[in-house]
């Protein structure tokens, strides 16, 4: 009987970073500058930082638990361990799945709608195009897909930074402005930094798509929660000096008004046109789309090599040492769903799958370390920290529901 072709184990320290980094900073932090702008005025730099701290616990419990259980399928794993349920954990590991697609379809539909500005291209063709290149690309092999990844996210970074430049005059301010950057005492002025931090914790969502990639990581348990460590300390404070900049050398109010952001920012301080970053914006768009259909890809993968999907989905290939039925079933799911156009009412539903994903995962690590304290071998955060992390991510679904209800 010939032996399993297992997942090749062709990602760095640096790669995952970058594949991190390319889960986070993508295509949301473009319009979102502008709206957390519109809720937290000249404190949106604090709402950055408030959120960065939220995220951070969960961040933290996502590395604990990657360097004790390194598989593909991570928090559908997790979940496992924590609850012993295997039907909780397959609920949960479609439902990731669901929401991967469901990104991906939208980022699709995203990048085509900005081509359109440059290019004038038939929907149907575009998106079939675009959704099978994905697929072949993710196919191909995941050091190649992660290489490409990593090449646009440094093109986003460029990008962000480049704004953060052209702004460097303001920033040289922060010295005698900072005063106008700290809240009073006045609840109405943390109504508005509480609202723009719920926001903004939407941008460091993404370690929950690198522990899906755990069997393809070198020395994992080591690496994997570093990487997420990384990822998190880069991503605030980029987000943070961007956000610095932008309040500083322009009124928050004209931020929020406007329909691009950081194309505004970089027109206002330079004097140039703003393309490029536009275009920048489009890379991010569509490196978010790869990275989805990565992770779905592998959620299913994990799923079936424990029994939990069909076995044909855990089938590696021998040249690619990729899940190649995986990838199909996840590039036909997106193009289905990217065909269909109607995603917004799923786009809205994916935030609060994933922010109730963080507290189930963040209370099965509490539960995980009940039971095993102290595994030889293992990255170990305090017990209190994935405790803060339920509570916060569990406020987070609260207002999400509400917010949705009234």
């Amino acid at each position: 009987m010939k032996p399993q072709i297992r997942l090749k184990r062709s990602l760095s320290l640096p790669m995952m970073t970058l594949y991190g980094l390319g889960t986070t900073i993508g295509a949301g932090i473009y319009a979102l500058v502008g709206e957390i702008a519109s809720f937290a005025g000249y404190y949106a730099p604090l709402s950055f930082l408030i959120a960065s701290v939220l995220a951070g616990f969960t961040a933290f419990s996502f590395a604990e638990l990657s360097s004790r259980f390194p598989r593909a399928a991570g928090a559908a794993l997790y979940v496992q361990k924590g609850f012993h349920s295997t039907t909780l954990s397959t609920v949960i590991g479609l439902l990731v799945v669901l929401a991967g697609l469901v990104s991906a379809a939208a980022l699709i539909n995203g990048f085509f709608a900005h081509m359109q500005q440059f290019i004038d291209s038939e929907r149907l063709i575009s998106i079939v195009l675009i959704s099978l290149c994905l697929g072949a690309l993710a196919a191909w092999g995941i050091a190649q897909s992660v290489i490409v990844a990593s090449l646009i996210t440094l093109i986003e970074i460029s990008g962000l930074l480049w704004v953060i430049a052209v702004s460097h005059e303001a920033l040289l301010t922060l010295p005698s402005r900072w005063p106008e950057l700290l809240p009073s005492a006045d609840i109405s002025s943390w109504h508005g930094i509480f609202f723009g931090g719920i926001l903004a914790f939407y941008a460091f969502i993404g370690f929950e798509d690198m522990v899906d990639v755990a069997e393809e990581v070198k020395d994992v348990k080591r690496n994997l929660p570093l990487a997420i460590i990384l990822t998190l300390i880069i991503t605030m404070a980029l987000y943070v000096l961007l956000m610095l900049a932008a309040v500083l050398s322009i009124a928050p109010s004209d931020i929020a008004a406007s329909d691009i952001p950081l194309a505004f920012i970089y027109e206002s301080n330079s004097g140039k046109d703003a393309t490029l970053i536009m275009i920048i914006g489009m890379f991010a768009v569509i490196n978010g789309a790869l990275i989805q259909m990565i992770m779905a890809s592998r959620v299913l993968y994990g799923l079936s090599s424990r029994g939990q999907l069909p076995a044909i989905l855990s089938k590696v290939h021998h040249k690619t040492r990729t899940p190649l039925a995986a990838t199909l079933v996840t590039t036909f799911c997106v193009l289905v769903l990217a065909l269909t156009g109607s995603l917004l009412t799923l786009a809205q539903a994916t935030s609060l799958v994933m922010l109730t994903l963080f507290a189930i995962v963040n209370l099965s690590l509490w539960r995980v370390k009940k039971q095993d304290p102290r595994p030889v071998g293992t990255v170990l955060f305090p017990v209190w920290v994935p405790v803060v992390g339920f509570l916060a991510s569990s406020a987070f679904v609260i207002v999400e529901l509400i917010n949705k209800l009234s």
